[in-house]
């Protein structure tokens, strides 16, 4: 067996061109276009190429955004009154706040100060607490991407075993309840999980974003299975990897995402959807 190869980068054009066209009825037919406000602190090179390439995203699509620089020692006061301002805005549909942050301002109170309305990186507590009741106004982006990318190639979900390794705010725990929704029975496991490959040996849907380069081989997985490989690291020299070994894996499994131009550019599409909906919520409430 050779797993086919779910083409991350295809899904996400596929997905964007649908978005483009909605965005394109809004500004036609309602005079609105969706905007984002994406703040950065600092100059963290990993996270100006993430901006840039969310920014390129956003004028893809015909989405408006705006970037906010603020140097690495800003109070805290300082950037909670631009989130302040940017909830107040009503040109304004999403606010992103890049992370990571320095270590004068609190993560947990900047995330909680974005309007849930407008948090469409899906990080504040109302949307990831509305996970556990399937009443999230936004699924944070890229557990949302992997939903889409399952949805995509017709991965039927209800009744399946799921593993997810990675038990992160970010990924785990947000990809594990929204597999739930879906009538999936769900195991959470992380890098420290004694004998891991019992569990995931047992997974007919494998989602791994534990941060470990190579950390699931093909004995730890069933002949058959979908890999979700979620995990993104850069090796010594120079190489990107996920967390799963990609040549052995694909032999056994079904699907597999490769890394990269798996998960990773469905992330960034589901900040566009995210956006795009945060501006039909506004035009349907009539702000």
């Amino acid at each position: 067996m050779t797993a086919r190869i779910i083409d991350g980068k295809a899904v996400a054009r596929k997905l964007r061109a649908e978005y483009a066209e909605r965005i394109a009825g809004l500004k036609t037919h309602y005079g609105v276009l969706p905007g984002i406000a994406v703040i950065l602190v600092g100059e963290n090179p990993a996270s100006e190429v993430y901006v840039r390439n969310k920014i390129a995203a956003c004028k893809d699509t015909g989405i408006h955004s705006e970037l906010y620089r603020l140097p690495a020692d800003t109070p805290e006061a300082t950037l909670m009154a631009r989130i302040d301002a940017l909830n107040a805005d009503p040109a304004v549909h999403g606010i992103l706040v890049q992370l990571p942050l320095p270590p004068q301002i609190s993560l947990p109170d900047v995330l909680e100060r974005i309007a849930p309305d407008k948090d469409v990186d899906g990080f504040h507590l109302y949307n990831v607490g509305g996970l556990v009741t399937g009443n999230t106004v936004f699924p944070p982006c890229t557990p949302f991407g992997v939903q889409k990318l399952l949805e995509h190639e017709k991965v039927e979900i209800e009744g399946r075993n799921v593993v997810v390794v990675g038990a992160s705010n970010i990924v785990g725990k947000p990809m594990a309840l929204m597999l739930m929704q879906q009538d999936a029975t769900v195991c959470i496991c992380h890098k420290k999980t004694r004998d891991l490959g019992q569990f995931t040996l047992l997974a007919d849907i494998l989602v791994v974003a534990a941060g470990v380069p190579g950390l699931i081989v093909p004995q730890m997985v069933k002949t058959g299975a979908v890999v979700i490989d979620v995990g993104i690291n850069r090796l010594p020299d120079g190489r990107l990897v996920g967390d799963v070994d990609f040549e052995g894996v694909r032999k056994k499994a079904s699907m597999i995402t490769p890394v990269p131009g798996g998960v990773g550019p469905m992330t960034i599409t589901m900040l566009l959807h995210n956006t795009l909906v945060s501006a039909e919520r506004a035009i349907s409430a009539g702000r």
